[in-house]
């Protein structure tokens, strides 16, 4: 018999050789926005690098993208995000910010407004533990998020829900706890005029 000449050895692809797929490119994207937010890279290099991230083909291609970004931890080890109205009041949003597993607000004499309107979120759920106290604390989430008051003590100054249940799959659920205070708790979505600013300046980032 002749002998047969053998075969080719298959030479392994080293994992940053490896092709990119959509959900690759679209996390690099994410990261590269979150650092513009954070100050870290101006708008215009925040672009440059977008549109090679857009026509990376390879992991390696990626990864000079956000080799020089510190490494993001998962919201769900975050630790809480804790605001406090103080004397002047204090709030969050409406820009782009990460939204964590946890969060605690506490009225004071100023109050504290959370906005969630153009927060990013990719958990589940959120704690919000909400203190009304002296200036109450006021919530508001997308048309697309739900809300379970299930948990809040209104107290003497009240709970205000006026969200609708027309919950998204897929979108995040913001468990409310706490209580009321003096001055209530008022959870809601987007106002006329905080619409109209939404549709004026839909991308931020």
């Amino acid at each position: 018999m002749t002998a047969q000449p053998p075969e080719p050895s298959v030479r392994p692809v080293p994992s940053a050789e490896l092709r990119a797929s959509h959900d690759d490119r679209d996390a690099v994207v994410e990261r590269l926005r979150d650092a513009a937010a954070e100050g870290r890279i101006d708008f215009e290099e925040l672009d440059e690098r977008l549109e090679r991230a857009l026509t990376s083909k390879t992991h390696a291609e990626l990864a000079v993208l956000t080799a020089d970004l510190p490494s993001l931890v998962p919201p769900e080890s975050r630790p809480p995000l804790v605001l406090k109205g103080g004397m002047h009041g204090v709030s969050r949003g409406p820009g782009r910010w990460e939204v964590p597993g946890r969060l605690v607000a506490h009225g004071g004499m100023g109050g504290v407004k959370l906005d969630f309107t153009r927060a990013h979120c990719p958990l589940p759920e959120v704690v919000l533990e909400a203190y009304g106290e002296m200036a109450g604390v006021t919530i508001v989430v997308p048309d697309s998020w739900a809300v379970d008051t299930g948990g809040m003590d209104p107290g003497i100054g009240g709970l205000k829900d006026r969200t609708t249940s027309d919950r998204l799959p897929g979108t995040p659920l913001i468990r409310l706890t706490g209580t009321g205070g003096m001055a209530g708790v008022t959870v809601r979505h987007p106002n006329r005029w905080e619409r109209r600013k939404l549709r004026s300046n839909p991308t931020p980032y």
